[in-house]
């Protein structure tokens, strides 16, 4: 029996008492093993990330079941062996681990950005400057709107709730956890401020709903907590999104606050201002005269630092980012 999900550490254990105890009930004698198979796949790229992946970790106590799992995945490794084989609770906590150090980088670094902000420097400056560093490295260190997604929210919380069952405080994770929530908020913030916390009767597009490119997945997706926050506060939303339109067709059926477009520039027509959740790669070269022209206020709330600063400012947008120093928004 393989395991391909996340699951709490001791759960193969439970499994195998399970399965044990069912066969003695009927009286049978089978052999069976429980191995853990975590699965590491993005989505958007599952397929692709089965067919060559860059490790495959096998719990097991078994040295027969071993070879049986590396026989079973030698199509897939045989270029380079890439199979990793380790105890089943290691097996488990191995991909809560992995998928929380990269929920912790990204927390991280949007602490960063906010801590930019505040003294007036650029966060992807910074990234840049940390990013060269190889025991660093660029991946996953994009200041943003927070992280969310079917794995990382789940993952971290369980990891949480793990340590906590066994009394340890898991501070980093809860800290991890804190930050990304307060995260999802700060384009809200951002338009509170601008227009002096009077959001209510106003009309926002909205550019992005999935929690990431290339899936119309929007479990806990920042994008959900800004339309949320902004329908509390008495304004309209017209968001677009390449897939996950239908998405939020089904999510926000019965709010008719919410208008979901055809395309981008429908969804900027006559809004009070702009904010960009998801970074789509059809967001990336807007034709940003157009956009001035059917925008209401030439205001742009970039939650993921698609643009130059001093290039939309030249177009004549007041331009919010995510940690790239007041100074830089642009008039």
């Amino acid at each position: 029996m393989v395991t391909k999900s996340t699951v709490p550490v001791g759960t193969a254990d439970k499994v195998r008492k399970e399965i044990a105890a069912t066969l003695a009930s009927r009286g049978a004698n089978v052999e069976f093993d429980v191995v853990s198979n975590p699965e590491f796949l993005k989505e958007g790229a599952a397929i692709a990330d089965f067919m060559k992946p860059d490790r495959v970790v096998i719990g097991t106590d078994n040295p027969r079941t071993t070879e049986l799992v590396r026989a079973l995945y030698e199509p897939f490794t045989r270029n380079h062996d890439r199979l990793i084989v380790m105890d089943i609770r290691s097996s488990e906590l191995t991909k809560y681990a992995a998928n929380a150090m990269l929920a912790t980088k990204i927390s991280f670094m949007n602490e960063l950005a906010n801590i930019a902000e505040a003294l007036g420097a650029d966060i992807e400056k910074v990234r840049v400057g940390i990013g060269s560093d190889p025991r660093i490295g660029y991946s996953f260190i994009y200041p943003g709107t927070g992280y969310g997604g079917s794995c990382f929210p789940k993952d971290v919380q369980a990891l949480i709730r793990s340590a906590n069952e066994v009394q340890h405080k898991p501070e980093i994770l809860n800290a991890v956890e804190a930050v990304n929530t307060r995260q999802k908020q700060v384009l809200v913030r951002k338009m509170r401020t601008h227009f002096s916390g009077k959001l209510q009767g106003r009309t926002f597009a909205l550019w992005g709903l999935a929690f990431k490119p290339n899936t119309d997945d929007m479990r806990e997706a920042p994008s959900r907590a800004i339309i949320d926050s902004l329908l509390k506060e008495g304004a309209r939303v017209r968001a677009y999104d390449p897939v996950a339109n239908e998405e939020a067709a089904r999510l926000y059926a019965e709010r008719s606050e919410v208008v979901l477009c055809k395309n981008a520039y429908d969804a900027a027509a006559g809004a009070d201002a702009l904010a960009i959740v998801t970074e789509w790669q059809e967001f990336r070269s807007p034709d940003f005269d157009r956009l001035k022209e059917i925008l209401k206020a030439a205001v742009i709330f970039d939650g993921r630092n698609l643009y130059d600063p001093a290039m939309v400012g030249r177009f004549g947008f007041t331009y919010y980012a995510i940690g790239r120093g007041k100074s830089l928004a642009s008039g």
